[in-house]
């Protein structure tokens, strides 16, 4: 009967029965040390299969509850439908069986009589069976109260469960206010830097065949949607192909369009799908006219190939000259200089102020030691010596320097001479120079060594050194007319002259 009972209950309440037997053996395995499995947990705790001709499978609990499995054990048997199971299964069903069944010990006294013992037995088992019958079709009838006498059960949702999946979240308990904005101003311009790989072609000398060899990495962000990138010309020099790689690293080609070697600054094209351009972020162009030693500064980059660093520091100095690997060998003017962490692959980077705005570009660090790391002095090319430049660029697709049409004397042999300013060597026919009567050096009649005129000052600064020149003629653009103060034959004289134009082009 009980066993039919069970057959048909519905599966909330096997699972309760199952659970609570569970418990009620745990409770007075102390008292049944029989060494096979109590008939209750054969029919309420065990895990068996329900199909005939099927192995009956119990799990042999110890005495201390559910926690220690001893053993499990599984025997022949017909399946545990409600027709298949006959009363003898509960005991003993031979005279014999029953006299090897172990004694049970109660409050300290022992029975030898193996039919008072099962006649014992089997009444306890039975109340047991009732008890847990009654106790399961409450919890049934009401899961409030299952679930309170039994916390340990699983909870079943009536919803369906969907699976979310989300970023982790730190605490912003956890961060200052200060941390805070820093991590905000990482999530704001991290999208704005891209990597940018430089193969360059190579030819085997065996086969003479053309092979793209990666030489290196480096650093660039994103100017305008319309797919321009800005990064250092050193990072593209002898490049004979391009790879970009954005924030999601999706990875496209891109082609140079213009820069200057000089100022170390190129201007690239990536090549790709308009609905990818559409999803570019350029970044936020700030200004480097008021920066001020001491103040933070952030540089975002892909140093040692590891893209999208981000290193704090701050302005250590302002004013200090770069050299540039230009054919001119002119230093760059007001360069930035910073203890944020620079390293190879941070060239052509952003440097940002605490309000994320463009400031600077990571060009170059001090390397006493020539391994190429970090030494806490870094430098940047100040975005506004880069801003004119790059506007060049889009506006005109170069960048053409203006020029005076001369050929300069080098720095030694002006000094060995012994004047201050800069020589004239020769006045190309046709230039600005040769029209506005600038004299270049030249021999006379008995071979003798005719210095040429020496230029002093333009627009009234004073020029001593060659680089004087450079910085001026930096400032202005092609068309612009200066005046020019030379010194020819030991008399001082002045010119006006209309600067003419030279295109840069090419990534050598």
């Amino acid at each position: 009967m009980t066993a039919h009972v069970l057959a048909h209950l519905p599966l909330c309440s096997q699972g309760a029965i199952s659970a609570i037997s569970l418990r009620l053996h745990g409770r007075t395995g102390r008292y049944f040390t029989a060494s096979r499995p109590s008939p209750v947990l054969q029919i309420l705790s065990k895990k068996a299969h329900r199909y005939p001709g099927q192995p009956i499978c119990y799990e042999n609990f110890s005495s201390r509850g559910i926690n220690s499995l001893a053993s499990r054990s599984c025997r022949a048997g017909q399946g545990l439908g409600p027709g298949n199971i006959q009363p003898q299964q509960f005991g003993p069903s031979s005279p014999k069986e029953r006299s090897s069944f172990p004694a049970v010990s109660v409050e300290g006294s022992q029975s030898t009589d193996a039919g008072l013992l099962w006649s014992f037995k089997r009444g306890l088992v039975s109340a047991l069976t009732a008890a847990t019958l009654a106790l399961a079709l409450l919890f049934c009838s009401s899961p409030t109260a299952y679930a309170a006498a039994f916390p340990f059960a699983p909870r079943v949702s009536s919803s369906p469960a969907t699976l979310e999946m989300k970023a982790p979240k730190v605490d912003e308990a956890e961060l200052s206010v200060e941390e805070r904005q820093t991590v905000q101003l990482f999530l704001d311009n991290t999208p704005s830097v891209v990597n940018i790989a430089n193969i360059a072609s190579r030819t085997d000398f065996y086969t003479m065949d053309t092979m793209q060899v990666p030489q290196g990495t480096g650093s660039g962000f994103i100017w305008d949607m319309k797919g321009h990138i800005v990064t250092n010309f050193h990072v593209i020099r002898g490049a004979a192909d391009i790879k970009v790689a954005l924030i999601d690293s999706s990875v496209y080609p891109a082609k140079f369009i213009g820069g200057d070697p000089d100022k170390d600054i190129a201007v690239l094209q990536l090549l790709a799908p308009e609905e990818k351009l559409a999803e570019l972020k350029p970044i936020s162009i700030g200004s480097s006219t008021n920066l001020q030693v001491g103040q933070k500064v952030y540089a975002i980059g892909n140093p040692f190939g590891l893209d999208h660093t981000l290193t704090q520091g701050i302005v250590s100095g302002l004013g200090r000259e770069l050299a540039t690997p230009g054919y001119r060998g002119v230093p760059i003017k007001n360069v930035i200089q910073t203890d944020a962490a620079i390293n190879p692959g941070n060239s052509g980077g952003v440097l940002l102020n605490s309000r994320g705005r463009l400031i600077g570009i990571n060009t170059a660090i001090a390397d006493p030691t020539g391994k190429g790391a970090s030494s806490g002095v870094g430098f940047a090319i100040p975005i506004d010596t880069a801003k004119g430049l790059v506007e060049q660029v889009l506006k005109y697709g170069k960048v053409v320097r203006p020029i005076l049409g001369i050929t300069i004397a080098p720095p030694q042999t002006v000094r060995q001479i012994g004047i201050e300013g800069v020589l004239v060597l020769e006045v190309p026919s046709g230039g600005p120079a040769e029209r506005a009567g600038i004299k270049g050096t030249f021999r006379d009649e008995l071979g003798r060594v005719v210095l040429g005129d020496v230029i002093t000052a333009i627009d009234g600064k004073e020029i001593k050194l060659q680089r004087d020149l450079f910085e001026i003629l930096d400032e202005r653009r092609p068309g612009d007319k200066i005046k020019l103060e030379v010194l020819r034959n030991g008399q001082r004289m002045a010119f006006e002259v209309e600067l003419g134009g030279r295109q840069l082009s090419g990534t050598e």
